[in-house]
C-alpha cells in the first residue's frame, strides 16, 4: 500500500487507520522530506510495533524526483495493491472577506463555507520543470507516477486501486481545457482537484479491464497544516467553537484528520468492481461526531475528461523527452 502524502494530517491518520483494519499490510510512505517520512514511520511503529512500514522520498512537483521514485519502487515491489494519491499544496491562499459577507447576506454562506466557492483564491507560480506548481504537484506528478508504475498495478491476481484525494472545492467553473494548468486564473487548487476528478473517470475506462480501478474521495474540511495556512492560527482558535457548531448543519466539516480519512478507509474495504466510477466518496461527520461516507455524483463531462486525458498524454510525452536518462 503506497501513500504519497504530506506525512501529516489526513495522510498520517490514514496510515494509522489502515493498520487498524489490517496489520498485515506493507505500508510504504512517500513524502517530500526524508526526515518527516522517517519521523512519521517512527510515530506509526510506536503504536504498531509489528507493522511493516517503509519509506521513499519523492517531491510530486519535481518530475525527476517522480521518475526516480518510480524506478525505485519498481525495484522494491512486485505489485502495488493500493496507491493513495493524497499529496497536495495550496500556496499563498487568500480569503475574500467581502464575498463572504455578501454570501452571508444572500443566504449562500453555508454553500460558500463548505465549498470555498467565491471566497478562496491562490497565487500560483512555475516550478523548475516549467509547469504550474499546483497542477504539477496536485495532479501531474501523481499521473506520471502511476503511468510509470503500470507494471505493478495492472494484470495482478486481484485488482489494484488508485484512491485520489479530491475536494468539495473541485469545480468545473474553475477549469478550462485551454488553460488546464490554470496559469491565467486565481483558483489553481480548485482547477487541479477538478482535473483529478476528470482523470479518475478516464483511468477507469482505460484500465478496469486490466484490473486497475480508480476512485476519488473528499476528506471534507479538515484542520490540517494546509488549512492553518489560510488564516492566522489565533483566528482559527477563535473560530473553532463556531466550526464545531457549523458541523450540525454542514456534515462535510469533518475537522479532524481521523474523520477526514473515513472515505479513504471505507474504500479500502470495498470490492472495486461494484463501485460507481462516476461517484466521489465524501467523508462526513454528524454534529454528534459520528463518521460516515456519502457517495455523490461527480460533476464531470465525460467528453471533456477524454480530451483532458489526451492533453495529459501529450504533456507527458513532451516533458519526458527531457529525462530520457531516468527512463527504463
Amino acid at each position: 500500500c503506497l501513500t504519497p502524502s504530506r506525512c501529516s494530517g489526513v495522510g498520517l491518520a490514514l496510515c494509522r487507520r489502515l493498520l487498524e483494519e489490517d496489520g498485515r499490510i506493507h505500508l510504504c510512505i512517500a513524502c517530500r522530506n526524508a526526515q518527516k517520512s522517517e519521523a512519521t514511520r517512527d510515530l506509526i511503529l510506536a503504536t504498531y510495533p509489528a507493522a511493516q512500514v517503509s519509506t521513499v522520498e519523492v517531491d510530486l512537483g519535481n518530475l525527476a524526483s517522480v521518475l526516480r521514485v518510480a524506478r525505485e519502487l519498481s525495484c522494491r515491489f512486485q505489485r502495488l495493491d493500493f496507491v493513495y494519491l493524497n499529496a497536495g499544496i495550496m500556496p499563498n491562499p487568500h480569503v475574500n472577506f467581502k464575498a463572504l459577507w455578501h454570501g452571508l447576506l444572500s443566504g449562500k454562506v453555508l454553500h460558500m463555507l463548505t465549498t470555498a466557492e467565491g471566497i478562496m483564491t491562490q497565487t500560483d507560480r512555475l516550478n523548475g520543470d516549467g509547469l504550474q506548481e499546483v497542477f504539477a504537484t496536485n495532479l501531474f506528478g501523481h499521473f506520471i507516477l502511476i503511468r510509470r508504475l503500470e507494471s505493478l498495478l495492472c494484470g495482478n491476481e486481484k485488482p489494484s486501486r488508485l484512491i485520489w484525494t479530491s475536494s468539495s472545492n473541485a469545480r468545473e467553473s474553475a477549469f478550462s481545457l485551454s488553460d488546464y494548468q490554470h496559469a491565467k486564473g486565481r483558483e489553481s487548487y480548485s482547477s487541479s482537484k477538478y482535473a483529478t476528478d476528470l482523470t479518475s473517470v478516464v483511468l477507469n475506462r482505460k484500465f478496469n479491464k486490466q484490473g486497475l480501478y480508480s476512485s476519488v474521495v473528499c476528506p471534507g474540511l479538515v484542520m490540517s497544516n494546509m488549512t492553518y495556512r489560510i488564516l492566522p492560527v489565533f483566528l482559527w482558535k477563535l473560530l473553532m467553537p463556531i466550526m464545531w457548531l457549523i458541523r450540525f448543519f454542514a456534515k462535510t466539516y469533518t475537522l479532524t484528520p481521523y474523520n477526514g480519512a473515513e472515505a479513504h478507509v471505507w474504500l479500502f474495504k470495498q470490492k472495486p468492481e461494484y463501485l460507481d466510477a462516476l461517484v466521489k466518496y465524501h467523508s462526513c461527520t454528524s454534529g454528534l461526531g459520528k463518521s460516515y461516507v456519502e457517495p455523490r455524483k461527480i460533476d464531470v463531462d465525460e467528453e471533456t475528461a477524454e480530451k483532458f486525458y489526451e492533453k495529459l498524454l501529450e504533456l507527458e510525452k513532451e516533458v519526458l523527452e527531457r529525462y530520457s536518462d531516468l527512463l527504463d
